[in-house]
């Protein structure tokens, strides 16, 4: 060594370049700061235009193999705002109090699938008829699948359950919230990539390039990138529409990129609130409401994966346990008001909407609480909500490229918590991660090939109870990670530091910490009616 002399110790900053940090830093607006209402009220709009792409995907795919028209799509999609509003502004009030928004789930889909498939509808030769017999179907089975997280929630069960939750298995849990929707990404915008392909490069300018570009600490076309780009690209794909580009199209060409083939402007009614039962009485099979029941676990494991990544992206501590399973208990009652009202699926935390608070920086409760206005005004407003359904999908696939990526990526930040040189943590991360695409991957082609999953009985119900968990990324890998974090591991003060549980202590109770307090506590003195201790 030149000198002779030993070299001086390294300063700390060099050792631990990037502290760890329990609240995510450069987020201009937490839960308790909103913006200016101008901003707000934009900002709000904007959440109300991200969460259409999936309340108006669901009902699309579904309304027609019930029997119904566009004129009963029109109104189960508005059904679905009206809930979707009523759902988020009891969950920013009562539940966790994150702004989450609380829209329709993909993960009931197959569950209902299979009651339209069920043999007792096959004779009705009305499609009317039909549509109303098989949704009042759907309507007991939710209904009846509330109470599982109504119980869990409330209980205090699920408390028990996610208390055993370490930064570890939080990582695929969350990770896979995310990463595990891609193929409602690219592949989706891929069926019309003349529209979808602009839409992604836009947004990519608008939200990354373009700040980067500017000077100064406006945040305009970053924080606005989803309205101008969604704008931008509309207007191009109605020019190509009226134009002709697609009149010697094929029809599924057609269908997926011109403007006017939505049907839903012309079948909305001008006004209409949506109201409990109004399909009818439900009707109830016990197998059909298990099959639901199943269902609504897989939901509650991947809305509880959302709910950590919004918690991230809203600069607000770890959710304590109790906080997370009284959510859970008030997204049971959002399931309950789901199956009342007839929206053909429950609902559970909107992951897009979580990748938006990623986007805009602000994770501010009123922000949220104004889009869900937005969802009950324009649900009432049938015609003017269904001009800004009428998106085209691939435009709305280019959005969640970025929001499903964002939120995987809030999973991956919380590898900052353990002990990466560890092979335990190793393990746990690759193997649950690994089987957490792979399973769900393998059930998938399985049932593409054979129209049936792997799990194939006479008893419709117990097939779903199977296959529906399975053909789950968030779930498959966020349960396998929990079990083996539980298991393999001993009871030395080293073990808790590689699976990063003593960042997580003082975060066990919202009261633990002042910080947690002030974002999770309950309004009007709601505590003694909820206690979360």
């Amino acid at each position: 060594m030149a000198g002779g002399g030993a070299a001086p110790p390294p300063k700390q900053d060099e050792l631990q370049p990037h502290p760890v940090k329990d609240q995510l830093p450069n987020v201009s607006y937490c839960i308790t700061s909103p913006p200016p209402w101008p901003e707000a009220i934009l900002l709000g709009f904007q959440h109300y235009l991200v969460m259409l792409g999936t309340t108006v995907l669901i009902p699309s795919a579904l309304v027609p193999q019930m029997g119904g028209r566009n004129e009963e799509k029109a109104l189960v999609i508005q059904t679905l705002l009206f809930v979707a509003g009523i759902n988020t502004l009891c969950q920013t009030s009562f539940g966790t109090r994150l702004p989450a928004v609380m829209g329709a789930s993909y993960t009931y889909v197959p569950t209902t699938i299979s009651i339209i498939l069920a043999g007792r509808y096959t004779d009705i030769v009305d499609p009317i008829e039909k549509f109303a017999r098989i949704m009042r179907g759907t309507q007991g089975a939710i209904m009846i699948a509330s109470a599982l997280q109504i119980i869990l929630g409330f209980s205090g069960l699920w408390r028990v359950v996610v208390r055993f939750l370490s930064p570890l298995s939080a990582v695929p849990l969350v990770a896979l919230s995310g990463f595990g929707l891609y193929e409602l990404g690219f592949p989706m915008l891929a069926k019309c990539v003349e529209i979808g392909l602009p839409q992604i490069i836009i947004l990519l300018a608008f939200s990354q390039y373009i700040p980067h570009l500017m000077k100064g600490d406006k945040h305009i076309f970053d924080r606005f990138a989803v309205i101008f780009s969604v704008a931008i690209v509309w207007l191009y794909a109605y020019i190509l529409t009226v134009g002709g580009a697609y009149k010697n199209a094929e029809q599924t060409t057609q269908d997926t990129c011109r403007t006017d083939r939505a049907g839903i402007i012309g079948a909305a009614p001008w006004i209409r609130v949506p109201y409990p039962f109004q399909w009818g009485t439900p009707t109830f099979h016990a197998g059909e409401c298990f099959a639901m029941m199943a269902a609504s676990f897989v939901a509650l494991v991947e809305s509880t994966g959302a709910f950590i990544a919004v918690s991230r992206y809203a600069s607000a501590t770890p959710v304590p346990p109790s906080v997370l399973s009284r959510g859970v208990g008030w997204q049971g009652l959002g399931i309950l008001i789901s199956g009342a009202f007839g929206t053909g699926s429950a609902s559970s935390v909107s992951v897009e909407n979580a990748g938006l608070l990623a986007l805009t920086r602000v994770g501010s409760r009123r922000v949220v609480q104004i889009s869900a206005g937005f969802m009950i005004f324009f649900s009432i407003l049938g015609k003017f909500g269904a001009v800004f359904a009428s998106i085209p999908m691939p435009i709305v696939a280019a959005l969640y490229c970025l929001f499903f990526a964002y939120v995987g990526s809030a999973g991956l930040s919380f590898l900052q918590f353990c002990n990466l040189n560890s092979f335990r943590t190793k393990f746990i991360l690759g193997f649950s991660i690994f089987m957490g695409f792979s399973i769900p991957q393998y059930f998938k082609e399985y049932t593409a090939l054979k129209h049936y999953g792997p799990v194939h009985t006479h008893a419709r119900w117990f097939n779903d109870m199977i296959n529906v968990p399975f053909s789950s990324e968030a779930f498959v890998a966020g349960s396998l990670a929990l079990f083996l974090d539980a298991t393999l591991r001993k009871n030395d003060s080293q073990t808790r530091k590689d699976r990063g549980a003593h960042w997580w202590d003082r975060f066990r109770s919202y009261k633990t910490d002042t910080r947690s307090e002030e974002f999770y506590s309950l309004p009007f003195n709601l505590n003694k009616f909820f206690p979360s201790v």
